[in-house]
């Protein structure tokens, strides 16, 4: 999910009793980001999906 839309997802995971879920975040916005820039944020975001996974952040 992109940085603008961080809050509405926080605040959606409490509403389902899933408060503190955590979850991958790329800088917004996208659609005007280089095929470059998109690749960098794709191997971020896979960093932080191991890490969510692997117990490491929460």
């Amino acid at each position: 999910m992109t940085t603008k839309f961080e809050s509405a997802a926080a605040l959606m995971s409490r509403v389902l009793g899933a408060d503190g879920y955590p979850f991958a975040l790329i800088e917004h916005p996208i659609s005007s980001a280089t095929e470059a820039e998109l690749a960098l944020q794709a191997h971020a975001t896979v960093e932080q999906g191991l890490a969510i996974l692997s117990g490491q952040k929460s």
